[in-house]
């Protein structure tokens, strides 16, 4: 329903709802068959995978967007205002909430759930079933109840030809703060995202 664009060579799974109004009360719940749909519309990338009982609903203020490739898996539900990174994976039954962002080649484990306005880094990964109320850094692997950081992906790192030595860096950084990005040219996109987000450090819970 309403402004939506698809790319190319998009797969959307039966029962898939795209496109219904913005959740939001103090707006009206229009509906396409009776007239002019609101909202700031959907798009969806090229290769872009909606498997079945996924719902994208329309953005308020920002266009709601799927970035290419990205693999968003049944039952999923994707809140207005959401941006997706290309190549990311959201799992079966992760909910985001609205105005939260999912950077590039991110992934979240089944049934997830993102508050709204919360930012999930690049390359970041989210354990199955977190409860996620603030930002996650880029590259980083969080999960639990209550959530904390417990290591950089590592995978993700390496498949950019991370040297290990710099990705043990990293991690040291990430779990004890400092500056996890600074002066790795690879990196430089996720330390300007980095630098952008309102969240404070993570701190690596205590053992035993």
């Amino acid at each position: 329903m309403g402004p939506c664009v698809i790319g190319d060579s998009v797969f959307i799974g039966p029962g898939a709802l795209i496109g219904g109004p913005p959740e939001i009360s103090s707006l009206e719940q229009t509906a396409a068959w009776h007239g002019e749909l609101g909202g700031a519309g959907i798009v969806i990338g090229d290769g872009a995978v909606i498997r079945e009982g996924a719902v994208i609903t329309q953005g308020s203020h920002r266009t709601t967007t799927v970035g290419p490739g990205a693999w968003l898996l049944s039952r999923c539900y994707v809140a207005h205002d959401v941006v997706i990174g290309a190549g990311a994976t959201v799992s079966a039954g992760v909910s985001i909430g609205g105005h939260a962002e999912i950077g590039a080649g991110a992934n979240l484990g089944m049934n997830a759930s993102v508050h709204q306005r919360r930012r999930v880094g690049p390359g970041a990964m989210v354990g199955m079933c977190t409860p996620l109320s603030r930002d996650v850094p880029p590259f980083a692997k969080v999960f639990g109840t209550p959530p904390r950081l417990h290591a950089a992906n590592r995978f993700a790192l390496a498949r950019l030809g991370i040297d290990p030595v710099v990705i043990e860096r990293v991690e040291t950084a990430l779990l004890h703060g400092g500056h996890p990005y600074e002066g790795i040219p690879e990196l430089a996109e996720a330390n300007a995202w980095w630098s952008a987000a309102e969240s404070s450090s993570w701190v690596r819970p205590a053992v035993g």
